[in-house]
């Protein structure tokens, strides 16, 4: 079974979640015999910590080409997603994978030509600020509709998105949730050396700097509780410039607001093994990789009460009001000067959650859906 990999920047990497999906995903697709070719955009490099692990353009198994675009905001996944589609419809791939309904807009290509196609939704893209109400977002609702039309299966992270496409298209689709691997808890060393912090000192955020995750919300609280805790914003901008120079803009008073940029290896597992809280305080998510990874590691979890958040943590986490910065502030003072609450979050939470979300089993899902696609 030959698989094409389309609508991602760059494998491997965990720029994003979709990347950090695939470049888990993808190997282990390869060993239950998947033949996998991931289109990467012309224009994105792996990150540091991949360099040495693609070798004669292949990464564990998996090949990698490239989709030839250009390195423009706004342009580039769209030209990439047309391009590795045409690439694919017109090479021997059993079924086109197609990430985002963005991508998905380009599905009518290979469907022309009677190729199988899966689409698989992480978060109902057009809803996402960054794409304010112009083109961007008419764009991606285009290609929803397209991938509606003309996907043969399409998969969806949650149960609030699954009920989305029944109730706006009556279009069945299927629930494969993401995974999460037991990670490897470290020292603090790196992030002492880099920017100065220790074990419990801090509460963090490990996130896309864009609106819909909230951080705007967490500075805001944070500002106005009383605590020696550090707060560390973990990420970067996405297409999102203006948005985070008014996100630093907020912090420029609080000496105790740390922006690491991105980060990730060895420094991003020191951040999530020494924080004494992590918050995820999103109005919008598909299923989010970072809150899993949060709760992978053992941390308290200060998340907002949307229905993709709470579905994963159920009772092992506490929740706020979803853009309510008032309830967001008590909740960060009440974990801030209450430790036991904290230790008690902290409890047990890494087995749960690796119980329940196995990557092991999203393989297996994903491989049988392929197989029944094939069949049809």
């Amino acid at each position: 079974m030959k698989v094409a990999m389309i609508g991602h920047k760059v494998v491997p990497s965990r720029r994003g979640g979709i990347e950090n999906v695939l470049t888990t995903l993808c190997p282990l697709l390869s060993e239950l015999d998947v033949d996998v070719t991931c289109y990467n955009r012309s224009t994105d490099k792996v990150e540091n910590e991949y360099v040495g692990t693609v070798v004669n353009k292949q990464y564990k198994n998996i090949k990698l080409k490239n989709a030839w675009t250009v390195d423009f905001k706004g342009l580039s996944a769209m030209i990439a997603s047309f391009t590795a589609a045409i690439g694919a419809t017109f090479s021997k791939y059993d079924i086109l994978h197609f990430h985002a309904e963005g991508p998905c807009a380009a599905m009518w290509i290979p469907k022309m030509f009677g190729k199988r196609c899966v689409a698989t939704v992480h978060g109902l893209d057009w809803q996402r600020e960054k794409w304010g109400k112009g083109f961007a977002s008419k764009y991606i609702k285009f290609g929803e509709r397209v991938m509606v039309k003309c996907a043969d299966e399409i998969i969806v992270l949650s149960e609030s998105a699954k009920n989305y496409f029944k109730e706006t298209y009556n279009r069945e689709t299927v629930l494969i949730h993401n995974g999460i691997s037991r990670p490897i808890k470290k020292e603090a060393n790196l992030i002492t050396e880099k920017f100065n912090l220790h074990k419990d000192e801090y509460i963090c955020i490990v996130s896309r700097l864009t609106a819909e995750k909230g951080v705007h919300y967490l500075i805001e609280a944070f500002n106005s509780i009383k605590t020696d805790k550090k707060l560390v914003i973990a990420g970067d901008t996405s297409d999102t410039d203006e948005y985070v120079a008014n996100l630093k803009k907020m912090a420029e008073n609080n000496s105790n607001i740390i922006f690491t940029g991105f980060i990730s290896g060895d420094t991003l597992a020191e951040i999530y093994s020494n924080a004494y809280l992590v918050t995820l305080p999103s109005d919008i998510e598909g299923m989010s990789l970072s809150l899993l990874e949060a709760l992978a590691y053992g941390n308290a979890v200060l998340c907002s009460d949307i229905l993709e958040n709470t579905s994963v943590t159920e009772d092992k986490a506490m929740h706020f009001a979803k853009s309510n910065v008032e309830d967001l502030a008590n909740k960060l003072q009440t974990l801030c000067s209450n430790e036991e609450i904290v230790s008690k979050l902290k409890n047990g939470v890494d087995d749960f959650v690796l119980n329940k979300y196995s990557w092991n089993d999203v393989a297996i899902d994903t491989y049988n859906l392929y197989k029944k696609v094939l069949e049809n």
